[in-house]
């Protein structure tokens, strides 16, 4: 409480001192500006010979030589340092130089922990005098943690703190000096290192030690700005600004209004957090003298104190709270208050009488609201007189307590310590006062013999001496007289800084450097003695000068003594303002007399969290403000976040209106609000009870920063509007006026809503939270079990009623906690064991209540009743509770009654408990079975599992009954565990070890590996990868380049994922930072590593899952109900579940908060992946190691974007690619390909491309023509004149039969380019059989298959394209069959997963280990049972990569394809000097660098057509957008229907091929009828309408990785209707292609996404959106929609690309709702070989807005051969007003006007600028208007 009010003689002195004050300003401001004289330097102003060493120090080191006023160059000069002035104050332009100081000698370690030096001054000047020539210096590593060394006088003893605590404390002296201090001999400093790292943290080499009689500095370099700490201040931030701020530490009565001067305490004392590693330590130098602390930014702190030593403690801790407990472990713990001391207090200076004090209680005790202790300030006291009460207004105050206690409350009353000299009322002794002269108690003069008088509340009076014994005999004697007088419950000590309303005394003081030393430090008012005593006043422990901020601290050890004479074993409370460290082992603290004010309830916050660092965790402000009258707002507000202060009281001023809750009316929605959040902190006291008991018993904060449980996150480093009650309760406040959203910060870890018990989506970011007027933010931290009470309006009846747990459970289903518990009130339950102490855990739904002490028996036989669980998404089956008890153990099963779940929130309740307080309790939850069983993952994947087989393996056997379960499951801890771990910024290493209480695996062949190294690399912000691999022997590794930067991502900040590490079993946890979804969970049972079978498994984050392949899938989003899925490249036309040409291990994971991820397993062995309901993917596979990489989205596009990125960008495929092609395996000749080009081109259907299948080969020979078409070189040449291409296939296998020179295997053979048995098993080559036929031998194709394999096909060799030769070899057979036989634009390579029409090789015997054909598992592929050869090459073949490593097959056959793929490109390239275009069928990531794919040799069924929309979506995923299926289907005859829907379904493949099989009819457009020809035509017309659209979006998928064909959830991912859309697909964002997939149809069901869309054909909205719309869909259409916002370029149809290349570019643009589109173009010649990268192409973009449409160009490096001219723009949407004028404005040219044609029915404005010749490739304006 402090003084407000003056009367009419202080004004006039305050008038007065104003003026004088003015005066002295002004007169400074003249001395600081006046024009220095120019004169030499004198040289006797500084000692002979000494000449200041000035070098260029950064500014932000510059330390201070002139901290008092008047700088000048001369008086700088005078004092031996540096002078640089600046054009601003604050740094420094008098600072030290280097050769200031000391030099330290004799230094010594007479023990391994102790460090002693003797430091000697050099000469230099003196700051202020009487320095001390000769220092002694000691320092001792007290402990491991904490380092003291102490500067001091080595010849002469000089006052030091007699601290209570540290004085009795042992060292224990283990560590090594030498590893954390250095010593710098001259000038001397001392560096302060962390041991563990090296890192300096505290550095005072940069500037001199100065140590005299009244002025002692000392400046260090600190590692971070994450300075917290100092005090007592108010910090308007928690984190301190180093900017040169300078904080005074003096105790003072002063008012906390937010500037820097020096409050009530005296904290030298600062924590530094270094890194986001946590590591961190804290300074605390033990001196009581006035001083100052600098805070530069170097970041440095200086220190300035006026006497005394300097005596520093470092401590070291790994945390910041290991910092604290560190310091309080010096200074002394807290005491756990009563627990009545945590209930809600109400308080104000002068009710003015006890009636009015009583009718506060009743008006709150009606509202019901909690309410536990009552206050009387001084105004119960007679004139303000210690020791007396009022017997006129106060007259019934020796009853007030009994009144209290009659409704279970407590009364606490005010003491200041200032004594009144003057008589009692009625002229009466005041014995108080006359019992402490003759005791000689008080405060002395300098004489050391008169009492020190001075002026406080009760007017004239004496000052306790509590340093002196027989104060402090007289303090506990007058105390105990008053309690007999006056009953209570705790005491309040107020006035202690010591406030003193005169300044020094009434006489005033003396001049000398006790009152006016040479230096002050920048105290409020620049006086020492301002509002307290004179320095030098004599006490016991020595001249006030040295002990004034000991004031308060010693008063609380005296109270300490008084109250424990008074209450004995009862605990009570005492609470003091002015502290020093200490205190808070014996009193709480509130933060002083603050003001109602927006700006004190923010500063409230800093101020407890800095208390919190002190050691005095029983912290609060005055809820509503002292001064000042609050607002309903405010003080609504300050009620609500003050429920949650430690020490909770509302305390006003006297001359305010009441501010009690209840003054605002009961039925006020501040008494709701208010009365609301007691209840919740009276729910929470078990809580917070026990949080006292871990600051008591450990030094664990109460209040604590949210950086001090997230200190890895830089964005809690300044966070201090929120704050956490210990570890797990968050609260977010609203403290500024008006406001109901604000944000808040949620740090990184799973947080329920406590009110609504929700699950928080988000996590690690900032959320807009909103907080209207009668709520505040409060949060459980997943992970936490919270103890709780239901709550009563005071403790004494709410530690009546029942306990219960509140159980959060965190991403791993898991939560743990503590109570203590004890009677609330006895002292010392700790140390004497009358207390019970409980651990809660949950772990796999069990619930472990453990009593670890029960020395305490509760009367009120409390039991816990309730216990909520948050997080738990399954209702049980069953709750069973086992009582765990000497005696044997019982079990009870809850009634289902009892049992409450919400699944929407995932909160399970159980009531009616009853489980006694004191025992122990086990608690288990079942969930349903189906549940349960979804927890399961396969022990035994292969076929015919038995009870025997499954035991056999270590795993657990239980049959099901529900379908696809898993009868055989892993034991939840069946894997590895964590050995070692090592993290660093970039990542971490984790070494594991199997878990030996299981049997192996039990595949014979195949051991187990039992230590295993695991590697996690943060790539970038969006990308990881793990890595898990044998240290000890090398395994196969896929030797595919991926794009990953050189250096590894090192700011954690900036990454959208957290990764961490389950111990046992070991698993990979990958968290989305942004909300807390956990994408990736490998702690789950089954992690298998053997030789030949790997299995890992993860929970996933949602069942949204796409990819995986290639595989036919009858859904593009998974089903999960237990499916599994082969992948092993194989010659295997498209069916279900059987595994295809290519291998993709990646999949895209789409999170419930419709964020996306993707996965990739870098991995090239036979594998398989199960999908089931949990949901949950298991991976196994044959061979080599782990390797992931994962990333982050967050858009499915971005995913996409991202995985292109890693594993390579698609290739930009030729213009005329994109044309339609027609090829057919069984051409007999080269007339009919004529004939069919002749038909086509009459028909005028649009074609680009012609193929020859094998057919044209002579017997299927590679490079070798047929004579049957021995005149399609010149037809190809008249195709390619006319503007036509042509593509033939080339198969790898080669013949070994040939009779007649065959160049291609002769050259392969001397190059040694085919694949061979290793060289430990033969020479040979693995032969195998392909298409090529003997020589010399007529085919009898009616003979059945295996016969004419056998009887007919040659010997084949096939390449190895792993190595450069092949590549050699494979370039020049290709360039001479360019060359020589025939020109081509294209290759096609086909059969390359690789096939074989034998298995293994020709008889069937495959060398060497047969492990390798027929492992110890085998995935679920296609004749699995014939191995893994069938149709293929023998697994034990030997291929060597291009670093010349030796693989077997069995490790790289999915590889084939994908080595063959580069050498083919790279041929084509080279030869044709054309970018053409490469189709291959096997494939693997990053194929899509170098060509497109066909989705194989599908079937002529309807299921097919519409699957092939899957399988494009698919390989858009996989990084490959060239793509499409054989149109019509290759296998059996097609029917009509059947294939003119393909066509049309076709038309929109980017890969746009008619293809079909040997021996079927035709299915070419012109091979059916006149109706058909046509409506191909119109359906291709579209296609190459809008060829220049998708050319844009295959250059937007080679740069940026975007999708092409794009399923509708890219675009519209907030709508979960287009996650399962399948049978509709994109173009891009803007084309949507809705085919009629089913015989018969007319009508189509569609799904219309959230956008307006217009009809392609009419160009009208269709009025839908965000709905299913069923479509008419005639067999000649095709449903064709463009979408709103978006500008389509697009050139008119010809019969091939060669001349719809020439025609003018049209623009479709098509308004949104708000009359906007963007659109862009890419353009370049359509063949140049990588004109992306040679910069030799257009790239525009249009955007329209209202009625403009503007091109700006992005690049031009456009040939002129290439340019286009503007043609139709069309806009659509453009409203039903006539438009009637347009103008086409080309940049820098003349304006056009043009005439628009407006359908005012479709709103379709075109308008025609083809005769205007305005190019392209230059910006234009386009606008159109009506006639006004």
């Amino acid at each position: 409480m402090g003084k407000r009010r003056f009367s009419g003689m202080e004004v006039t002195l305050m008038v007065l001192f104003l003026l004088m004050a003015v005066t002295t300003v002004t007169l400074i401001a003249l001395f600081f500006t006046r024009e220095p004289e120019a004169s030499k330097e004198d040289p006797g102003i500084t000692p002979e010979g000494f000449v200041p060493q000035c070098p260029n120090i950064p500014l932000s080191h510059r330390v201070d030589c002139f901290p008092d006023a008047g700088a000048s160059k001369q008086q700088c000069e005078q004092r031996g340092c540096c002078w640089n002035p600046l054009d601003e104050r604050n740094v420094p332009w008098c600072f030290f130089p280097v050769n200031h100081g000391y030099t330290a000698e004799s230094v010594n370690k007479p023990r391994a922990n102790v460090m002693t030096a003797t430091l000697k001054r050099m000469a230099a000047p003196s700051l202020f005098g009487a320095d001390v020539t000769e220092l002694s210096l000691h320092a001792e590593m007290q402990t491991n943690k904490r380092l003291r060394f102490k500067i001091s006088d080595a010849h002469k003893q000089r006052f030091e703190v007699p601290h209570e605590h540290i004085a009795g404390l042992n060292s224990d002296p283990s560590g090594n000096i030498g590893d954390v201090l250095e010593i710098t001999n001259k000038p001397f400093g001392l560096t302060v290192i962390r041991k563990e790292t090296k890192k300096v943290l505290f550095d005072t080499t940069m500037a001199p030690l100065v140590f005299s009689d009244q002025y002692l500095q000392l400046s260090a370099k600190l590692p971070s700005h994450n300075i917290y700490g100092l005090g007592e201040h108010v910090h308007q931030n928690y984190r301190l600004d180093t900017n040169w701020r300078t904080w005074p530490i003096f105790t003072r009565d002063a008012f906390p209004n937010g500037g820097t001067h020096n409050l009530y305490g005296h904290y030298p004392f600062f924590l530094c957090l270094e890194d986001e590693s946590g590591k961190s330590f804290g300074v605390f130098l033990m001196n009581s003298n006035a001083m100052e602390v600098v805070l530069q930014p170097a970041p440095a702190v200086t220190y300035r104190t006026i006497g005394g030593v300097l005596d520093f403690y470092i401590l070291f801790g790994d945390t910041p709270e290991q910092v604290v407990q560190e310091f309080l472990e010096l200074i002394g713990r807290p005491v756990i208050p009563p627990y009545w001391s945590l209930g809600f207090q109400l308080s104000r200076w002068n009710y003015g009488s006890l009636a009015e004090v009583k009718a506060t209680v009743e008006r709150n005790r009606a509202t019901n609201m909690p309410y536990d202790i009552q206050y009387t300030d001084i105004d119960y006291m007679e004139d303000k007189k210690d020791f007396t009460y009022d017997k006129v207004k106060f007259s019934e105050l020796p009853q007030f307590a009994d009144y209290l206690h009659e409704k279970g409350q407590k009364y606490i009353l005010i003491l200041d310590p200032a004594v009144a000299t003057s008589k009692r009322v009625g002229n009466t002794p005041y014995e108080a006062y006359d019992r402490g002269t003759a005791q000689k108690a008080w405060v002395f003069q300098s004489d050391g013999k008169t009492p020190l008088l001075g002026e406080v509340w009760p007017g004239e009076t004496v000052f306790p001496d509590y340093t002196s014994q027989a104060c402090i005999d007289w303090w506990v004697d007058e105390y105990e007289r008053f309690y007999r007088e006056i009953k209570h419950d705790a005491l309040w000590i107020d006035m202690n800084e010591v406030a003193n309303f005169k300044k020094g005394s009434i006489n005033g003081c003396a001049d000398n450097n006790l009152n006016y030393p040479p230096y002050t430090p920048r105290v409020l008012d620049e006086v020492l003695y301002s509002k307290t005593l004179c320095m030098d006043a004599k006490q016991a422990w020595g001249n006030h000068y040295d002990v004034h901020s000991l004031y308060g601290y010693s008063m609380v050890l005296a109270t300490e003594h008084a109250l424990q004479r008074v209450f004995g074993e009862n605990r009570t409370l005492m609470l003091t303002r002015s502290s020093f460290p200490g205190v808070g082992k014996y009193s709480g603290h509130w933060l002083g007399d603050n003001g109602a004010n927006w700006n004190d309830i923010k500063w409230a916050i800093p101020g407890m969290l800095e208390f919190g660092l002190f050691g005095v965790p029983y912290i609060g402000a005055d809820i509503c403000g002292f001064f000042d009258e609050p607002s309903e707002e405010l003080c609504r507000r300050w009620m609500q976040v003050g429920a949650f202060y430690p020490f909770s009281r509302n305390h006003n001023a006297e001359g305010y209106k009441p501010q009690d809750p209840a003054a605002f009316g009961p039925d006020s929605l501040l008494v709701a609000t208010s009365k609301h959040y007691l209840e919740i902190r009276y729910t929470l006291l078990p809580y917070l009870y026990t949080l006292f008991y871990k600051a008591h018993t450990t030094g664990e904060t109460v209040v604590r920063p949210v950086m001090h449980e997230f200190f890895t996150d830089s964005n809690t480093w300044d966070v201090d509007r929120q704050f956490l009650w210990g570890k797990n309760l968050l609260i977010t406040p609203v403290l500024d006026p008006g406001v109901e959203w604000l944000q808040a910060y949620i740090p990184d870890a799973v947080w329920y809503n406590y009110e609504s018990m929700e699950r928080l989506a988000d996590r690690k970011k900032h959320v807009n939270m909103h907080l209207p007027a009668d709520k505040l933010g409060l949060h459980i931290r997943g992970g936490a079990i919270l103890p709780t009470q239901r709550p009563n309006v005071t403790t004494t009846y709410s530690r009546l009623n029942p306990m219960g747990l509140i159980i959060a459970l965190d991403d791993n289903g898991q939560a743990a906690g503590e109570l203590f518990w004890d009677d609330g009130d006895t002292r010392a339950t700790v140390e004497t064991g009358k207390h019970i102490h409980y651990t809660f855990s949950v772990l796999n739904r069990k619930l472990t209540m453990q009593v670890t002490h029960a020395g305490y028996q509760d009367p009120n036989n409390l039991k816990f009743d309730n216990i909520v669980i948050l997080g738990e998404p399954h209702r049980p089956t069953s709750v069973s509770v086992t009582h765990v008890q000497s005696s044997g153990d019982t079990t009870t099963n809850v009634p289902d009654a009892n049992i409450q779940h919400e699944g929407g929130k995932q909160v399970l309740t159980l009531q009616g408990l009853g489980l006694a307080l004191r025992e122990t309790y086990v608690l288990a939850w079942d969930l349903d079975p189906v549940d349960e069983a979804y927890q399961r993952f396969d022990c035994y994947p292969e076929e015919n599992s038995d009870e025997a087989k499954c035991k056999a393996r270590g795993c657990i056997w239980q049959q099901s009954t529900i379908a696809g379960v898993p009868w055989c499951y892993f034991p939840t801890d069946y894997g590895y565990s964590v050995s070692n771990s090592q993290q660093t910024l970039s990542g971490m290493t984790v070494d594991i070890n199997r878990n030996m209480r299981y049997r192996s695996s039990n595949r014979p062949g195949s051991p187990d590996i039992n230590n295993l190294r695991v590697e996690i690399i943060y790539h970038k912000s969006d990308m990881l990868q793990f890595k898990i691999w044998d240290p000890t022997t090398e395994r196969y590794e896929v030797p595919v380049e991926l794009s990953v930067p050189a250096t590894p991502d090192t700011d954690e900040n900036s990454r959208l994922y957290k990764v961490q590490i389950t111990q046992n079993p070991f698993g990979i946890q990958v968290y989305r930072k942004s909300t807390g979804t956990k994408i990736w969970d490998s702690s789950v049972p089954g992690f298998t590593f053997s030789d030949m079978f790997i299995q890992v498994s993860t929970r996933l984050a949602s069942e949204n899952i796409y990819g995986f392949g290639e595989t036919e899938h009858p859904t593009y989003r998974h089903n999960l109900d237990f499916h599994t899925w082969g992948m092993f490249s194989k010659d295997q036309p498209p069916g279900y579940k059987m595994n295809c040409y290519g291998v993709h291990p990646f999949y895209m994971g789409l999170e419930d908060t419709t964020d996306a991820h993707g996965v990739l397993l870098l991995n090239s062995n036979a594998m398989d992946v199960t999908f089931q309901p949990t949901p949950a993917l298991t991976y196994r596979t044959l061979g080599g190691i782990l390797d992931f990489y994962m990333v982050l989205g967050p858009t499915p596009e971005s995913v996409v974007q991202q995985y292109t990125e890693l594993i390579g960008r698609p290739v930009l495929p030729a213009y005329w690619s994109l044309g339609f092609q027609l090829c057919r395996y069984g051409y007999v000749n080269d007339t009919e390909i004529s004939d069919l080009y002749r038909d086509m081109k009459k028909a005028g259907i649009p074609y680009d491309v012609q193929y020859g299948d094998i057919d044209y080969m002579e017997r299927q020979l590679d490079f070798v023509l047929s004579s049957d078409f021995s005149n399609l070189p010149a037809l190809v040449d008249t195709m390619r004149g006319e503007g036509m291409r042509f593509i033939f296939i080339l198969d790898p296998a080669i013949s070994g039969n040939e009779t007649q020179p065959y160049p291609a295997f002769e050259r392969g053979v001397a190059a040694d380019v085919f694949i061979k048995w290793p060289k430990e098993l033969s020479d040979e080559i693995v032969w195998g059989k392909v298409w090529p036929d003997f020589p010399n031998v007529t085919v009898d194709e009616s003979l059945d298959w295996d016969t004419q394999v056998e009887l007919y096909r040659a010997f084949a060799a096939f390449p190895d394209f792993f190595r450069d030769t092949t590549a050699a070899w494979w370039r020049q057979e290709i360039k001479d069959f360019y060359d020589k036989t025939m020109k081509f634009d294209g290759l096609w390579i086909d059969m390359n997963e690789p096939a074989s029409f034998v298995h293994g090789t020709v008889g069937g015997k495959c060398l060497g280990n047969p492990l390798l054909e027929n492992p110890p598992y085998m995935p679920p592929l296609e004749s699995k049972h014939l191995g893994l050869n069938h149709k293929t090459l023998c697994m034990n073949s030997e291929q060597i990569l291009p670093s010349g490593k030796r693989v077997k097959h069995y490790d790289v056959h999915n590889l084939y394809g994908w080595s063959h793929t580069k050498p083919t490109y790279d041929a084509l390239l080279n030869v044709t000097g054309k970018r053409g275009i490469v189709v291959t069928r096997s494939t693997y990531p990053s194929s899509g660098k170098w060509a497109g794919h066909w989705l194989g040799d599908n079937f002529a069924a309807w299921d097919q057509l519409e699957k092939s929309i899957i399988g494009m979506m698919e390989f858009s995923l996989f990084g490959i957008p060239y793509t499409g299926a054989d149109i019509c289907g290759f296998f059996n005859p097609s029917e009509y229907e059947l294939c003119l829907r393909w066509m049309q379904l076709g038309a929109f493949y980017p890969y746009s091929r008619n293809h079909n099989g040997k021996g079927n009819p035709r299915q070419d457009p012109v091979s059916w009828d006149e109706r058909f020809a046509n409506v191909s035509r119109d359906v291709l017309n579209i296609r190459y309408t809008l060829l220049p659209y998708l050319y844009t979006l295959m250059y937007e998928a080679h740069v940026k990785g975007s999708t092409v064909v794009r399923p509708l959830l890219h675009e519209f991912v907030d709508d979960k209707n287009t996650y399962g859309v399948h049978k509709q697909f994109l173009w891009g964002p803007a084309f949507l292609i809705t085919p009629a997939l089913a015989k018969g149809v007319t009508t189509v069901d569609g799904y219309v996404p959230d956008a307006l869309w217009y009809d392609y054909y009419t160009a009208k909205d269709i009025g839908v959106r965000r709905q299913m719309l069923t479509m008419n869909t005639p067999l000649e259409h095709i449903n064709l929609h463009i979408r709103g916002g978006y500008i389509i370029p697009w050139q008119k149809a010809e019969p091939n690309t060669f001349f719809s290349r020439k025609n003018p570019l049209g623009l479709i643009v098509a308004l949104s709702d708000s009359n906007t589109a963007q659109g862009s173009l890419f353009w370049d010649d359509g063949e140049g070989i990588d004109t992306v990268k040679s910069a030799k192409y257009l790239l525009t973009s249009f955007s329209a807005q209202s009625n403009k449409l503007t091109s700006q160009v992005t690049h031009n490096g456009l040939h002129a051969d290439d340019r286009l001219n503007l043609g139709v723009v069309k806009v659509w949407g453009a409203g039903s007003v006539q438009i009637t004028h347009a103008t086409l404005t080309p940049e820098g040219g003349t304006a056009h006007e043009l005439t628009p044609m407006h359908n005012l029915d479709t709103q379709e404005v075109i308008i025609n600028a083809t005769a205007l010749s305005v190019r392209v490739d230059q910006p234009f304006t386009l606008t159109w208007r009506t006639a006004a």
